[in-house]
């Protein structure tokens, strides 16, 4: 049969420990397991009392019993691990000789060893209970051994939860000439007394049965040496060590978080401590580390009498501390003997604003009770510094604002000369016990960002008394101008007040002004296009910019009542332009500002209204339809003009400045010919859709009001072109009419005369212009003639019908009349009534 187990092969016997060979150890188990082998085809003996899968191996385990214990049980089977030996050996509820329901984990047990007869393995049969006490693992050695700590035993756990290793310490000793080291744990020393290198222990030795590996066990303490104890102050913490800076020397000390005497986490920076020196890797260490009460710890004495002087070297790196020149700062004060220089650190300054060279402070001087040194502490800064040095708050570095947004240890200043918010950090509070608030009013010096060369910050901030800083001035004179621009109204967002504010016009000295103003400033009703108010000038201290405050309403220019007329010139999706009664310019209105239903309106309707002035441009607001002949009339003049266009309206050609038409009285290039100017209630058709270079027939008008003579009646004379409705499509259609190849002719539902419904099919006629921006063509004039028929598209698939494949309908006997004669031709004769 052959070995292959794993277990089995890995199986060797213990091996002494060369360390210990004065020791020895009891086994139980023979030098025959060195070696089993078992081949195929070996007689093999089974007795009754095992199961069919195991085989007895007399040659090799008749004389073995180990001992063990039970690891594990399941449903017919468990495991059993040996005490002598590394394996954990299955068995076979039937090899066991006692109750199996007395049997539970932790049962000591007897067994020999056999192995599966299928697969190999090791099992253990045999299994019989021991009544006496645990079998153990370990073998102790009685008699006491003298040795000396070489490496410490530490906590595996150091502070913060990370692994510290193994955390065995090692110990050493001497037999027959040889050194031995071996390990203990913290567990193995009795009494917990804390054990450091180099001191005298004995310890007894033990050996675990099942690896043969030994270590030192009840390890004690021999002699305890009464170590001299020292002060200080703990300086300096890292990961798992930290430095204690010493009051009896100006040096500091290494200490390992395992050396402290309680709960390292509640040991922090500051603290007074008590702890002994020892020597290990040739340099000093802290050990046995106490924590003494708060104050304990004295270096230096500091003198009650303040002095005065001034700052000649200043700290090269702010709230930094250097290792190598920890008083890099320096103080001059002027003495009787003369004047002395005296050095301070970043922390001698009360407060971490930026001090600078030639600035005057007060300060005590400390004196280091272990080498005697002096130094400045408590430096504070003279408020006579800005008057002595010249550094003037109003100067172009020094700036005073409001403190507009606090962080966690820094914030953003809004300043009253700059049209920016400066940044600074709360150790340049020169008040650093004051709480800082937002809104609070500074003062401050600005200086580059060592940081960032491209950003200024604020530096020596000092608080000011409320209503201290002003952000604008307003001049006491009052000025009268007109509304030129309305301000937006106050349902706007606060980003479009900003963006679009009010624009007045006034007189200084003759020359017109404009200035801007918004419409928090107005005082009572806000103001209208053209009216008079009444304002102040504002300035602002950042940029020197101008605005109106405190604007009212001092008259109207365009009272109420006198609401000015004009004619509807233009009607677009949701907005148009009304032509004034002057037909000098045209004004915007959107369909929302019409008094009734915008559908009511048409090309030529008289209007009347008031202008607002909302953006750049004014606009109509208010507007009502008039009865036809309210706004001022014209007279005709008799007789027909032949005439030319030379300028059409600019509802036509929107990039011209002007906006009436202009027609000559002669139809060729005369330039000695008469012009008149011309309107949209000129044009005899209001749709019509005049271009530079039409011809046209005209009369001449006078306009009652002015006296001013313009054409009117302009008729095109043009070429009306027939054709079908080919699509609508909503507001717009194609005609079956090609003006560019290729391309349907488009026309625009305003330009149906009379309101016709159209729909495809219908025949119209219509006038073929092109548009002078983009030289596209399209129909205007388009008069609806005659119904609708079937577009030609339908007409030539019913012709296609007959040739499709399908059923066919053939006539057998045509339709006679009552005469005889096919069909129903001749004219019924009506009927007329008798009379009785």
């Amino acid at each position: 049969m052959s070995m292959a187990s794993p277990q089995w092969k890995s199986y060797q016997p213990p091996v002494q420990d060369p360390a210990i060979l004065a020791f020895q150890r009891s086994v139980s188990i023979t030098s025959s397991l060195s070696s089993p082998v078992l081949s195929q085809g070996s007689p093999t003996s089974t007795t009754t009392s095992q199961p069919a899968s195991a085989v007895s191996l007399q040659s090799v385990n008749n004389s073995i019993r180990e001992t063990g214990y039970i690891e594990k049980i399941l449903h017919s089977y468990g495991f059993i691990q040996c005490c002598d030996r590394e394996a954990r050996l299955f068995f076979h509820f039937s090899e066991y000789s006692g109750s199996l329901e007395e049997m539970k984990v932790g049962d000591s047990v007897e067994f020999q060893m056999s192995f599966d007869r299928r697969t190999g393995k090791p099992i253990a049969i045999s299994v019989v209970r021991l009544d006496e006490a645990p079998v153990p693992f370990e073998c102790l050695n009685e008699n006491k051994v003298v040795g000396t700590v070489v490496a410490e035993a530490k906590s595996i756990k150091c502070r913060g939860g990370t692994d510290n290793g193994d955390g065995f310490g090692r110990v050493s000793y001497e037999q027959s000439g040889e050194v031995f080291f071996l390990p203990f744990s913290i567990d193995d020393v009795e009494n917990g007394c804390k054990l450091t290198s180099g001191d005298q222990v004995n310890f007894h030795i033990i050996t675990d049965k099942r690896s043969g590996s030994i270590r030192a066990y009840k390890v004690c303490l021999l002699s305890e040496p009464i170590a001299e104890k020292y002060h200080g102050v703990v300086c300096s913490m890292k990961d798992n060590f930290g430095f204690i800076e010493r009051s009896d020397v100006v040096r500091e000390i290494f200490f390992h978080y395992s050396e402290y005497q309680g709960d390292i986490n509640e040991l922090i920076l500051g603290d007074d401590v008590e702890f002994s020196i020892q020597f290990r890797n040739g340099k000093e260490v802290a050990v046995a580390i106490h924590r003494l009460p708060e104050g304990t710890v004295i270096f230096e004495d500091v003198a009650v009498e303040r002095r005065r002087g001034r700052i000649t070297k200043t700290l090269k790196a702010p709230h930094s501390r250097r290792q190598s020149d920890p008083l890099a700062g320096k103080i001059t004060y002027e003495t009787l003997k003369g004047p002395i220089e005296i050095p301070f650190g970043d922390k001698d300054q009360r407060g971490d604003y930026t001090l600078q060279v030639d600035d005057f402070v007060e300060f005590n001087i400390a004196t280091d009770r272990r080498d005697g040194l002096q130094r400045a502490t408590n430096i504070t800064l003279v408020e006579d510094t800005f008057k002595v040095n010249g550094e003037i708050r109003e100067r172009s570095n020094v700036f005073q604002g409001i403190i507009a947004t606090v962080k966690d240890a820094f914030g953003f200043i809004r300043c009253a000369e700059q049209d920016t918010r400066m940044f600074f950090h709360f150790s340049e509070m020169m008040e650093p016990e004051r709480e800082i608030k937002k809104g609070e009013e500074v003062e401050f010096t600005v200086i580059q960002d060592p940081a960032a060369p491209n950003r200024q910050i604020a530096i020596r901030i000092k608080y000011l008394p409320k209503g201290t800083v002003t952000f604008e001035s307003v001049l006491p004179t009052k000025y009268l101008g007109n509304i030129e621009k309305e301000a937006a109204s106050a349902k706007n967002s606060a980003k479009k007040l900003d963006l679009d504010p009010g624009i007045i016009m006034y007189d200084v000295n003759g020359t017109k002004q404009m200035i801007p103003y918004g419409s928090n400033v107005i005082i009572g009703s806000p103001p209208k296009y053209g009216d008079t108010v009444e304002f102040q000038i504002c300035e602002s201290r950042k940029n020197n910019t101008k605005t109106a405050v405190g604007v009212s309403v001092a008259g109207s220019r365009q009272p109420q009542g006198n609401r000015q007329h004009g004619f509807v010139a233009t009607l677009k999706d949701n907005f148009g332009f009304i032509e004034t009664a002057e037909h000098d310019r045209e004004i915007f209105f959107h369909f929302s500002a019409f008094a009734g239903d915008p559908c009511d309106l048409d090309l030529g309707d008289e209007v009347e209204f008031t202008l607002s002035r909302k953006t750049s441009k004014p606009s109509a607001e208010n507007i009502r339809k008039l009865p036809k002949g309210t706004v001022a009339g014209e007279d005709i003049q008799p007789g027909v003009l032949d005439g030319k266009i030379i300028r059409c309206l600019r509802i036509v050609n929107p990039d011209q400045d002007e906006y009436p038409g202009l027609v000559q009285a002669s139809v060729d290039d005369d330039s000695k010919a008469e012009t008149y100017q011309y309107g949209i209630t000129s044009l005899a058709d209001k749709r019509d859709f005049l271009q530079k270079g039409d011809i046209v027939k005209f009369q001449v008008a006078k306009v009652k009001a002015t006296g001013k003579k313009r054409a009117t009646c302009i008729a095109a004379v043009r070429k009306y072109v027939r054709a079908t409705v080919d699509s609508v499509k909503g507001q717009f259609g194609f005609l079956n009419y090609e003006a560019e190849e290729g391309k349907k002719l488009f026309f625009h539902m305003t330009e149906v005369h009379d309101s016709a419904d159209i729909h495809t099919g219908d025949e119209v006629e219509f006038v073929v212009v092109q548009n002078q921006r983009n030289g596209k063509y399209s129909a205007c004039s388009v008069r609806k003639i005659t119904e609708r028929k079937r577009p030609d598209r339908l007409i030539s698939r019913l012709k296609s019908v007959g040739d499709e494949t399908g059923p066919k309908i053939i006539t057998l006997r045509q339709p006679r009349g009552p005469d005889g004669t096919k069909g129903f031709k001749q004219e019924r004769t009506p009927w007329v009534q008798q009379a009785n």
